[in-house]
């Protein structure tokens, strides 16, 4: 018995200190925390993307759109196409702010809060999906599996009233704290949406979601978006993300 102590214990003092992150377990508000770290990464970003709409027969509508950000909160998405839709953009800023504008009106409203629950353009993404959040500011988290790959950590809202979910579901991947499936549960708490990254990869130093697909299971419908090119830490215009600039 002395014998096989002593041996274990050469065998850890050869080993070394085992690493922090294998000694406990991370919250869920850490492993959040690192999420943002990760998602927010850029200091800048201009993307180019193509969203494919897909309906239950399996029939496609191809839209193309234009992305500009800034930070962690502020975001400028224009279509590129299709004709019709050329020119629609969505400008979203601290505070839960959103701004859209209709070239066929020429005008820009303000979102209202109902408002932001609805379908963005048609896609599967509702106008509260595309803002730009910062999650550990804007939810509470709680650790619900430690598996061997990822951490699942369930998302409640601050602020109940601001968002149409009751609760989302964020499976994490361990090796780079990027998050690769988001499930989304109604007010009633019924699963409704999920949205799964794929394709991740290192663009100029910073993780990035070549694909993501976002699935409506109640209407069986789905968007698909495929990024196309994108520059991280670009220089933008102090007025890039402002209301006049969402007009021109």
């Amino acid at each position: 018995m002395k014998y096989q102590i002593l041996i274990l214990s050469v065998a850890l003092v050869l080993r070394g200190p085992l690493p922090l992150w294998s000694q406990t377990t991370l919250t869920g508000a850490e492993v959040m925390s690192r999420v943002d770290q990760v998602m927010n990464a850029p200091l800048s970003q201009e993307s180019e993307t193509t969203l494919l709409l897909i309906d239950k027969k399996g029939k496609e509508k191809e839209r193309v759109i234009h992305l500009l950000q800034k930070g962690a909160e502020y975001r400028l998405v224009r279509f590129l196409s299709p004709p019709d839709q050329r020119g629609i953009g969505v400008l979203t800023l601290p505070d839960d702010v959103i701004y859209l504008y209709l070239p066929a009106y020429k005008k820009v409203r303000r979102i209202a809060g109902h408002i932001k629950h609805s379908k963005f353009a048609g896609t599967d993404f509702s106008y509260e999906d595309m803002q730009a959040k910062i999650y550990s500011e804007h939810f509470s988290a709680t650790l619900l599996e430690d598996e061997a790959a990822h951490y699942l950590v369930s998302l409640t809202p601050l602020n109940p009233k601001e968002s149409e979910y009751s609760k989302l579901h964020v499976r994490v991947l361990k090796s780079n704290f990027f998050p690769e499936t988001i499930e989304y549960y109604d007010k009633k708490g019924k699963l409704y949406k999920r949205m799964t990254s794929s394709r991740i990869e290192k663009i100029q130093g910073y993780l990035t979601a070549g694909e993501r697909e976002m699935i409506d299971l109640k209407s069986e419908h789905r968007t698909r978006m495929i990024l196309n090119k994108v520059r991280f830490d670009i220089d933008l215009a102090e007025n890039t993300f402002t209301r006049r600039y969402l007009e021109q």
